[in-house]
């Protein structure tokens, strides 16, 4: 009887403990919606430094100089200079837009009042131009309002990266409408909201009379995301009209192939793409479009899945390659541009909120630990245009009142939000996406927690209650990817709480939270490799979502912080041939089991894989912490075997390409946007185009470059043509002189070949200041070109 009860009051015990450690598996209460910026604050981490780092950055900067543009198109007299670089290049006033919004984010995240005072002082000074203007306009475009009234009037001149002669002015005046949005919604500026919705009427009028052809016709040129925005006015007001627009600014080129399941992406200028999808995704979510929603997450799925690098960035010279072909990837200096990324990670939220997937968190979060952390310098807050995955290449910095690229102006908004997805709700339950350290407070619920962590240096996270007045509630906890089935764990008050996630999954708590409650979540990382997307040889290493890297140098960092050289954000400095760079070796399945952690915090070896040995005392570090420095992210891969007949092939490979290398003094990637506004393009009656993956351009009128020349170099002229093309005759011109008549007449078959022509001394010696202008000349009736590359050799 005694044995009997003691084993009753065990099983009583244990009992009594399993529901202890058990809590009711709450549901999802309605849907998923982001907490606004002044719910989350920052706690210590790399996040809160590179925040830190980025106010440091914009508030070196001068809004007077900034707003310049704006008033000198206004008829106004500006206060102050203008900026240089682009923002004297004819893209004046972007980068204003841009410090607009960064200066609501940051008002709005940390209650920064100097931020508030700047941004408040912008939109009164835009108010002046709006008012100056007179009919709802306002842009900082030199000769805007001229160019818009014969767009208004159905003369429409669009390239790809140009409208009318000037330089994305779309682009350019998108920056702007997201900065009025911005400071309304998240900068608390009532004043922004009436000159937003004024400036959106404006262009309900400029486009009233156009048809959708002309409209159509108008959106070849990049336009950046301003159906987003005319979408969101929608949003703010409630007025059809304005989803109508953002309807019409719909790139149906874009659109059409993505709602018919169809990747044509390669050869598209990759964030011309990227922010038109955002827009769709909007336009989707407001007006409840299932097909375009579909579209949009069939653009993320093949971006994502076929054509991104392991630190979640995508295309070469600032293009979608061949998702089959990466070999650009690993040769360029131009990699992942950090725009791409900051516009894939906006698309990611989107998609997020609206499907309640979790596969869109880590690869926001895989993007913004490797790519957004990385591309902010830790010391001087400088930021990164291109992250060459070239090996043993290495990264430039942006240099304030200096430079003004577009991954400058997005980059100074990626630092001032890390707050935005770290936690999401429903109707009474929060989620935990990111673990990173913050504090929350949901005002309307009275709920406030705090989350404690150096992940990802620690394998855990803590959270902790620090006011609860709404009684039950779900706390619902990510499963990421990196953390294998069954390996995630989690205790409250010290007990671990049964039940399973699998990644992709949310691990839901749900109890009457008490203040001072503590959720302790073990995350267990583990060392893999990825393979690039077209299953080529090279590997990435990675430790849970972080990136690996292996510092191999510093010496040859030309230009590591830029100057104001209209090319200045190209890491120019020496290649380094790949036939000296490491590999791994990887002789059997279990070969992750050689990476050996040391003593400091996700910190690595693996003398065993690296080969040769000068290189095995190599340390693996997360990417976001190597600054100022060449670098590994891709290793190539072999067997013993394969080995030396690999290093064989590559050492004539890299011979050439070093040899080419060696003997340019300028080029320019035909077609491609950057490249040619790098080069002063201009050009009438022409088109470009992509034949056989590769970009050209050709003209009935003609085309020209500025091509660098600082040290009176030049001899010869390559020009890469198609041998197809027939019947187009036209003259090269080089400093106002014709130095080849050519002939193109379909004799040389299906491929691409090159011409060299010698420059004259006489005609090399009419440079000026280091440049020359050569053209391409269309005879009465013909066509010059395709131009398919030109190279400036010595």
């Amino acid at each position: 009887m005694r044995k009997n009860l003691i084993r009753f009051n065990s099983l009583l015990l244990l009992l009594v403990v399993m529901l202890l450690s058990c809590s009711k598996t709450p549901s999802p209460s309605g849907e998923l919606q982001p907490f606004h910026l002044s719910a989350v604050s920052l706690l210590e981490s790399p996040f809160t430094h590179a925040s830190f780092m980025n106010e440091g950055y914009v508030m070196a900067h001068d809004v007077d100089r900034l707003l310049a543009p704006f008033l000198i198109d206004a008829g106004l007299e500006p206060r102050a200079p203008r900026y240089g670089n682009w923002e004297s290049d004819g893209l004046d006033g972007h980068t204003g837009g841009h410090f607009l919004t960064s200066f609501a984010l940051m008002y709005a995240s940390t209650g920064n009042e100097e931020a508030k005072r700047r941004l408040d002082y912008m939109v009164d000074e835009l108010e002046r131009c709006q008012i100056a203007n007179g009919n709802g306009y306002v842009g900082g475009i030199p000769g805007g309002m001229a160019m818009w009234e014969e767009i208004k009037s159905g003369h429409i001149n669009a390239g790809n990266f140009s409208l009318n002669g000037k330089w994305v002015p779309w682009y350019n005046i998108h920056k702007l409408y997201a900065g009025l949005r911005d400071a309304y919604l998240l900068g608390e500026n009532e004043k922004a909201l009436d000159m937003l919705i004024d400036l959106t009427d404006w262009c309900v009028d400029l486009v009233s009379g156009l048809s959708d052809e002309q409209v159509q016709q108008m959106l070849i040129s990049e336009h950046g995301g301003v159906n987003e925005v005319f979408a969101d006015v929608y949003a703010i007001t409630g007025e059809e009209k304005y989803l109508e627009l953002s309807r019409r600014f719909a790139h149906r080129v874009l659109l059409d192939p993505l709602i018919a399941g169809e990747d044509q992406l390669t050869g598209m200028h990759a964030n011309t793409q990227i922010p038109k999808v955002i827009g769709f995704m909007r336009t989707a979510q407001l007006a409840g479009d299932r097909e375009w929603e579909e579209a949009s997450a069939f653009f993320w799925e093949t971006v994502v899945n076929n054509r991104t690098v392991a630190m979640g960035g995508n295309s070469t010279y600032e293009h979608f390659h061949p998702k089959d072909d990466f070999s650009s990837m690993i040769d360029s200096r131009e990699g992942p541009e950090t725009c791409n990324t900051y516009n894939m990670m906006k698309l990611s939220q989107q998609l997020y909120f609206s499907r309640n997937d979790l596969k869109y968190i880590d690869y926001y979060e895989r993007s913004l630990y490797n790519h957004i952390l990385a591309s902010i310098h830790p010391e001087h807050g400088g930021l990164v245009y291109f992250t060459p995955m070239r090996p043993m290449h290495y990264r430039v910095y942006s240099n304030p009142e200096h430079t003004f690229w577009c991954c400058v102006g997005s980059g100074i908004e990626n630092h001032a939000k890390y707050g935005e997805l770290i936690y999401a709700h429903d109707d009474k339950n929060v989620y935990v996406n990111l673990y990173i350290p913050s504090k929350l407070n949901w005002k309307g619920k009275g709920i406030k927690l705090s989350q404690q962590t150096t992940f990802p240096e620690s394998e855990s996270t803590t959270i902790t209650i620090d006011e609860n007045n709404s009684g039950e509630f779900g706390v619902f906890i990510r499963h990421p990817q990196w953390v294998k089935p069954g390996s995630l764990t989690v205790k409250v008050n010290g007990r671990r709480i049964r039940g399973n996630s699998s990644p992709g999954d949310y691990f839901a708590v749900s109890r009457n939270w008490n203040p001072g409650d503590e959720i302790v979540i073990e995350l267990p990382m583990f060392t893999y490799g990825e393979e690039m997307p077209d299953g080529s040889p090279f590997l990435a290493l990675l430790h849970g979502p972080i990136v690996l890297t292996a510092s191999t140098g510093t010496r040859d960092l030309d230009g590591l912080v830029a100057d104001d050289s209209r090319m200045g954000h190209i890491a120019h400095g020496a290649l380094y041939s790949r036939e000296n760079a490491p590999m791994l070796l990887l002789d059997d399945e279990n070969w992750t089991e050689k990476v050996k952690s040391s003593d400091s915090p996700l910190t690595f070896t693996a003398p065993e894989l690296i080969y040769p040995r000068e290189f095995s005392d190599l340390e693996l570090i997360p990417f976001y912490k190597l600054h100022d420095a060449r670098y590994m992210v891709y290793w190539q891969t072999a067997t013993s075997e394969e080995i030396e007949k690999i290093r064989v092939e590559l050492q004539e490979r890299e011979r050439v390409l070093m040899a080419l290398e060696a003997q340019t003094i300028d080029h320019v990637e035909t077609g491609q946007q950057q490249p040619e506004s790098d080069r002063g393009f201009q050009g009438e009656q022409t088109e470009a185009g992509v034949h056989q993956n590769r970009h050209w351009r050709h003209a009935s009128g003609w085309f020209s470059y500025y091509l660098n020349d600082r040290q009176a170099e030049a001899k010869t002229l390559r020009v890469t043509y198609y041998g197809l093309d027939r019947d187009r005759d036209f003259d090269i011109i080089l400093n106002g002189e014709v130095i080849a008549t050519v002939n193109l007449d379909g004799s040389q078959g299906d491929s691409f070949f090159d011409v060299d022509y010698q420059i004259p001394s006489h005609i090399a010696e009419k440079q000026q200041n280091g440049r020359h202008l050569l053209m391409f000349r269309a005879h009465e009736g013909s066509i010059a070109g395709g131009i398919f590359y030109v190279r400036l050799m010595r």
